[in-house]
């Protein structure tokens, strides 16, 4: 589970490790750009480049630091987070097992054992796997602070009318990247590895799975799901640019549902419809609070007013 990560991370690391960061020295193009101390000035093309030059390194300085980190602590990383899914005693399988049971279908849902070992094949496989997990559990804990070092540099940019429709962009769309996370996490990757780990086409068949195959599906599924549960905020810009419609997406309702439902299809491999409908339903909620989100822009003052 990642609690124990993200408590020892974050509240041991992160206060003085971002105030650091946030006093590093930036060049004087960057500070006048961040403080607007003079709006009516324009920004050369070099002088905007050199502003978002130090918003990447600082935004890299950010990942590289967490991702050292977390390299100390493999342990957790890898038994306690990556690995988890992989035993019977995750508690995504203990709440599937209640379900079961709430619903009166015995131990339909409950999983007992997941039968099959990871390996390793290569002599540098393990470090290279440990190096490359550790920079995207980085990205991950990082994701906040890199989201506020883009806004820093776009806000310069936009007028006073502009930038009040922009609050709370950097919240939401951090915790809508942390939501997908978890519900990857604790729905999606436990319901593949069983999945997957356990099927076999012929008993004479073992399945000895690789350390960096298991890890790649683990971390892929769970950051295209992060980026996925964007879809409110692409909706909230692009209906501000007059793209989207609450109309239009009221319309293809019913496609949306198709596309959603192939979706959850393609990224759960289990083929019970329990586990496809435990996938489908929040991304067709996310789906509906994204026509909300339509509606209350279009509602607004359209972002190029003035």
């Amino acid at each position: 589970m990642p609690s124990p990560l993200v408590h020892l991370l974050f509240e041991n690391f992160s206060a003085s490790y971002f105030s650091v960061l946030y006093y590093l020295p930036l060049p004087p193009s960057m500070r006048t750009s961040s403080k607007q101390s003079n709006p009516g000035a324009e920004m050369s093309f070099l002088s905007h480049l050199e502003a978002l030059r130090w918003h990447i390194i600082r935004s890299a300085i950010a990942v590289f630091t967490l991702a050292v980190v977390v390299f100390f602590f493999a342990d957790i990383l890898f038994d306690k987070v990556i690995i988890a899914p992989k035993t019977p005693e995750f508690i995504t399988y203990k709440w599937l097992c209640l379900l079961s049971h709430k619903l009166g279908m015995g131990d339909e849902l409950c999983i007992t054992s997941i039968e099959f070992d990871l390996i390793n094949t290569e002599l540098s496989g393990q470090f290279t796997l440990h190096m490359w997990t550790s920079i995207t559990a980085g990205i991950i804990l990082a994701f906040p602070y890199v989201i506020w070092e883009m806004w820093r540099f776009i806000k310069p940019g936009l007028r006073a009318s502009e930038t009040k429709y922009m609050h709370g962009t950097v919240f939401f769309t951090t915790l809508l990247f942390l939501m997908g996370v978890l519900f990857a996490y604790f729905i999606i990757v436990p319901l593949s590895v069983q999945f997957l780990g356990t099927y076999q086409v012929s008993e004479q068949v073992k399945n000895l799975v690789s350390m960096s195959s298991y890890v790649s599906t683990v971390t892929t599924i769970t950051l295209c799901t992060g980026i996925v549960f964007e879809l409110p905020i692409v909706v909230y810009f692009l209906s501000k640019v007059g793209i989207l419609t609450p109309a239009f997406m009221r319309k293809y309702r019913r496609h949306a549902v198709v596309v959603i439902l192939i979706l959850a299809a393609v990224i759960t491999p289990s083929p019970d419809i329990t586990s496809q409908l435990l996938v489908a339903l929040p991304l067709y909620l996310l789906y509906e609070i994204s026509i909300f989100v339509s509606v209350y822009v279009t509602s607004s003052k359209p972002l190029n007013a003035r």
